[in-house]
This record gives C-alpha cells, sequence and structure tokens, in this order.
C-alpha cells in the first residue's frame, strides 16, 4: 500500500488552513504556472498538501485558473487523495445555505478551459463513470456528523462557465435536470483528478439559492460573501477533523488505476515534447 498524501484545494474564501510544521513552497510544472504555491505540513501526522484554486487574494476567476497546473502540482507533491473545497448555488429547497454537499456525479457546461492532459500525440479515454471515490465521501461524512454538519452525501453538480451568476431559466432548467448544485469550479478539476489517478471528493459548500427560489432574491453577492465567510470557518474544522482520523495508508480506489487501458496512441506514434509534460501525471504506465 502507498502512504497517504492528503490533498486540500480551497475554494473561494479558503485561502489557507492550519497546518503544522506548514511552509508555501513553489512547485514547477510543464503545464504552466499553478493558481499559487502549495502549502505543505501536517495534521496529527498525516502529511497535507493545500492550494488555493484562486490564488491567495483571489486572483483567478473560474474561467482563468490554470487548473492542468494545479492538479499535476499535487501529483508531483505526491497527493493520493484530493478534497477540493467550493462554493455553490443550490437547486433543491432542502439544501439551505450552511449546508455541505459531497458530490458524486456532474454535468459539465464549461466550453473555454483546457480539460485534459492528453491529446495530438498521446490519446488517452479514462473511465468516468462514476468520477467521484466512494470511500473518501464516507470519510467526508463521518467527519461531518461527527463536528454536527449538515450535509448530504451524494449529489449531482451541474459546473457552468461564469463568471456571472445564473439566469432564472437557467436555473430552472438545471433543475429540470434532477441536479442538486450549481457551481463554476470542479470542472475539469476532476476529470483531471481521474487522468492523474489521484481520487478525488468535491465538498460544496451552498451559500445561496442560485436564481429559481420564489421567496428568495436572484443570487446576491454581498449574502453570498456573509455565508461563504460562516462556511470558511467550518471548512477549515472539517479539514482538521479529516485528517485527524483520516487512514494513514491510502485507500484503495478505482482511480489508482484509471490509465491501466486508457491510452490509445502507439507507442512509436507517441510525441516526446508530450510524454515530458506527462512524467508526473501518467508516469507509472509510461516507464511501463
Amino acid at each position: 500500500m502507498t502512504q497517504t498524501v492528503l490533498g486540500i484545494i480551497g475554494g473561494s474564501g479558503v485561502y489557507d488552513i492550519p497546518i503544522e510544521k506548514a511552509r508555501w513552497r513553489r512547485v514547477s510544472s510543464p503545464w504552466g504556472e499553478a493558481s499559487d504555491e502549495v502549502r505543505e505540513g501536517e495534521i496529527a501526522g498525516l502529511p497535507v498538501v493545500f492550494l488555493p484554486r484562486h490564488g491567495r487574494g483571489h486572483v483567478f476567476s473560474p474561467s482563468s485558473i490554470n487548473y492542468r497546473a494545479n492538479i499535476d502540482v499535487m501529483k508531483r507533491c505526491g497527493v493520493t487523495d484530493l478534497f477540493s473545497l467550493s462554493a455553490v448555488g443550490s437547486l433543491r429547497e432542502d439544501l439551505p445555505p450552511g449546508h455541505f454537499v459531497l458530490t458524486d456525479q456532474y454535468i459539465d457546461k464549461t466550453y473555454m478551459r483546457e480539460n485534459s492532459f492528453f491529446g495530438t500525440g498521446c490519446v488517452a479515454h479514462v473511465p468516468f463513470g462514476e468520477p467521484a471515490s466512494a470511500v473518501l465521501r464516507e470519510l467526508a461524512s463521518t467527519a461531518l456528523t461527527k463536528l454536527s454538519i449538515p450535509h448530504r452525501n451524494g449529489g449531482t453538480l451541474v459546473v457552468m462557465e461564469g463568471p456571472q451568476f445564473s439566469s432564472k431559466a437557467e436555473s430552472e432548467l438545471h433543475r429540470s435536470w434532477g441536479a442538486h448544485l450549481i457551481g463554476m469550479t470542479a470542472m475539469p478539476e476532476v476529470k483531471l483528478a481521474r487522468e492523474a489517478e489521484i481520487s478525488y471528493c468535491n465538498v460544496s459548500m451552498v451559500t445561496d439559492f442560485d436564481s429559481w427560489h420564489p421567496h428568495h432574491e436572484a443570487v446576491d453577492v454581498a449574502q453570498v460573501i456573509k455565508v461563504m465567510k460562516g462556511n470558511v470557518e467550518t471548512a477549515k474544522a472539517f479539514v482538521l477533523e479529516l485528517a485527524s482520523a483520516f487512514p494513514k495508508m491510502h485507500p484503495p480506489c478505482v482511480a489508482d488505476t484509471a490509465l491501466d487501458f486508457a491510452i490509445m496512441t502507439a507507442p512509436d506514434k507517441r510525441d516526446p515534447a508530450l510524454l515530458a509534460k506527462l512524467d508526473a501525471v501518467a508516469g507509472r504506465v509510461l516507464k511501463a
């Protein structure tokens, strides 16, 4: 088995978390600049790597984040299990602001983002029917329950391009699909994590009712920020509880072998320049 290295990607408002023996460190990636330095350290003896998705000070919008560099950097830091914190809007009456949702399905409506490490010169198709790790969701649910944080284990998250919030018509459309939440950052993050063979769990923190609710005003940024600040402190408590009880050895997951049969390009047709960039993400199978 492999020793656990716990990765945390912080969403809106989560730009740092309390870590022992912590230091910020710049990690280079062939995919460009990551959102920020990583903060490495320990929680209860468990190695932890933290990366603020938007950068400290919220520099990057959802569309301008270099998701490939972020995931590549986490892989280079040895992350085995990745928890992604995200601020989202609710599409359901029973998921009010302040609730957390451990999403297990996603609908991708983004269109401006690089969503794969692979392409011309090295084509690969990873399985994606179950994007989120059920094991990680259970561990997260246990931590949330212990802290009495209202949450749902499972839910569908629509990921839109943004940066604008939804129109009422869009909000109603997403509700008609049976989705639970709307957000802007889980895609292509979850797809890239699967390609990098990293177990992934999105922790969605509800800040508002999007634009559909008849008894609530359309998304108000000031109100969102107010709720978000409360969620941030809750999220930090969650991370501490999660890490304190997390297995010291990585729990096996379907993501561990996602690339076993994924690469389609014949070895003699593969682009050496692309292969060099894939050294961390796909090194396990490419070296074999």
